[in-house]
């Protein structure tokens, strides 16, 4: 469960750095592509290790917010220092899109599980 989780927090990551570039019309070859991506991938590295996410890697609250939160704040800050924008729209976009599938997905998981676990519970007829 920790390694699926872990990729697909690399994997939301990336779609985010595709479409942020294809909604520029940037080019989408791989440099170009690890170019935008890179900062947000160490960050969401750092935000795993910080927040303990291997412990409750499904956790909304304990485990997406953090990450999201680091994911972000990291991200944008390795984004300045190599040269890259954090123009304010950019920002807020990729607070927004990177909470709702850090975060997202974890919720989605958390409703299945409790539907899941409800349904175990009820009697067969």
């Amino acid at each position: 469960m920790i390694l699926r989780a872990l990729a697909l927090d690399v994997v939301l990551t990336l779609v985010f750095a595709i479409v942020g570039r294809s909604s520029h019309a940037e080019a989408l070859d791989p440099v170009g592509v690890w170019g935008t991506w890179w900062p947000f991938l160490a960050a969401l590295g750092i935000g795993w290790v910080v927040s303990l996410a291997w412990r409750q890697p499904l956790g909304p609250v304990r485990t997406g917010i953090p990450v999201w939160v680091i994911t972000v704040a990291g991200g944008m800050l390795l984004r300045a220092a190599s040269g890259q924008g954090t123009a304010l729209p950019f920002i807020i976009v990729a607070t927004v899109a990177l909470g709702l599938v850090l975060v997202g997905w974890r919720l989605i998981a958390r409703l299945v599980q409790k539907v899941r676990a409800r349904g175990a519970r009820e009697p067969k007829e």
